[in-house]
């Protein structure tokens, strides 16, 4: 009984040991991001680019600093974050549904999800280098910032680009070992790293107005009530799912009949996550902001009143906003979940829904429950990224307070705790196959 119980503590040693190891590689990556995000480019004064963004909130450069973590405002060589890559995913993910080469290369398996990783990678280097180009260029000929830069020449411009390019792939690789030797997705840790480091600094201005009198006790313990809400209702709302009931048909081995057991077919509430908010906000944001960078609302009237029109928590920009997400909705939940191979892979695999037949109607059947998840995901989206624009438009919110970083955060904290069961229970799996003397099975 004691020889028991000690090989039961040396072999959930082994377990937390594996675990152990992964989180303070997952630690240590994200260490080397924040340690990166302060190092800034050669040749650019940041002080000058911390007051000009301070000037310019509620513009894409905000979402662009959230997202790199500060990096942007201090003008580091993480300045362009991990945006580049995540906009080559999606590029690459529309490619495999309108080119054939690119559709066909996804139906390899495992093999075709490394040449599109290939492609991916690739694409990432082009994007990268275009929008170094656009930053280095760009971002000293704003209007009403002066003497950003310290000496414009030649080897200023290759410097800067060449940083923030290597920036980009380096975090780029790094997302991709978190991914193969910590826990989660790494592009996905990186992010939210990135979202979660400016909340220090948000919970020390909101003491500061606590403390001055410019925020009452109460309304701020409403507000955080509010908030605590909110993130119960994506969570709540992120964990659901919707089943659908699947049979399979009975199985003859030799003279008898063997009924296979049942199972469902799973689909998420809010099946395109969080990609929408963040293609609306962009799309939303960036023609008012192109026209504060480069100074044309001066020169061209109608310019100014788009400019005016769509800055942030104005009637428009709401309306604007809401419908973008709507359609960016439905459009990518016709990229991630396709219906028609779901319905062929069923069919494949001799299962089926009770009552629909498989093929043409299973599809049909299918299309149309995720038409109703994909409206219900559409609105819970559109309510959690305009109740925090409504809180700083109505109730004043001294700190920012975002619907897409908070979308980001849960959904990433959710994820990191899924991987997190999945590995222990895999390594709990390994280590009763190992008792057995089942030594086919490898680390």
């Amino acid at each position: 009984m004691v020889k028991t119980i000690g090989f039961g503590f040396k072999k959930l040693n082994i377990e937390f040991n594996i675990i152990q190891k992964k989180i303070f590689f997952v630690v240590f990556s994200i260490l080397i991001f924040r340690i990166g995000s302060c190092i800034p480019i050669p040749g650019i004064d940041t002080t000058v680019l911390s007051k000009f963004f301070h000037r310019n909130n509620g513009t894409i450069l905000e979402m662009l600093n959230m997202f790199s973590g500060g990096a942007l405002n201090r003008a580091s060589i993480f300045s362009l974050g991990i945006m580049p890559y995540i906009s080559s995913s999606i590029i690459v993910q529309l490619l495999t549904l309108i080119v054939p080469y690119f559709s066909d290369i996804k139906k390899e398996g495992d093999s075709g999800q490394r040449k599109l990783n290939r492609y991916i990678r690739y694409l990432t280097l082009l994007l990268a280098t275009i929008q170094s180009i656009g930053f280095v260029v760009g971002l000293p000929n704003i209007p009403g910032i002066n003497h950003l830069v310290i000496e414009k020449n030649c080897y200023f411009y290759l410097t800067a680009m060449f940083s923030l390019v290597t920036g980009t792939i380096f975090l780029m690789w790094l997302g991709e070992l978190i991914t193969d030797y910590g826990v989660g997705n790494g592009i996905s840790l990186i992010i939210f790293t990135g979202i979660i480091s400016s909340i220090p600094s948000s919970i020390l201005y909101t003491i500061n107005q606590l403390n001055q009198s410019c925020l009452s006790f109460l309304f701020f313990m409403i507000v955080i009530l509010l908030i605590f809400v909110i993130t119960y209702l994506v969570v709540f709302v992120e964990k659901s799912q919707r089943k659908i009931t699947i049979h399979y048909g009975k199985q003859q081995k030799g003279r008898k009949l063997y009924a296979v057991q049942n199972t469902h077919l799973p689909l998420k509430v809010n099946i395109a996550g969080v990609i929408p908010a963040i293609f609306a906000s962009s799309v939303v944001l960036f023609p008012a902001t192109m026209l504060t960078w480069f100074g044309i609302g001066k020169h061209w009237s109608f310019a100014l009143i788009i400019s005016e029109y769509f800055r942030p928590n104005s009637c428009i920009y709401l309306l604007v906003y809401s419908i973008s997400i709507f359609l960016f909705c439905f459009i990518y939940t016709g990229l991630v979940f396709n219906v028609r191979e779901t319905s062929d892979n069923l069919k494949k695999s001799g299962a089926f829904i009770p009552g629909i037949r498989p093929g043409e109607q299973t599809s049909r059947y299918v299309s149309k429950i995720i038409m109703r998840l994909t409206l219900i995901g559409s609105v819970y989206i559109v309510f959690i990224c305009l109740i925090p624009e409504l809180m700083r438009t109505f109730l004043k919110v001294s700190f920012y307070f975002g619907g897409t970083s908070l979308l980001i955060v849960v959904v990433v904290i959710i994820d990191f705790i899924n991987h997190l069961q999945t590995l222990a229970l895999s390594n709990r799996y390994k280590s009763m196959l190992k008792k057995s003397n089942l030594n086919f099975i490898k680390d």
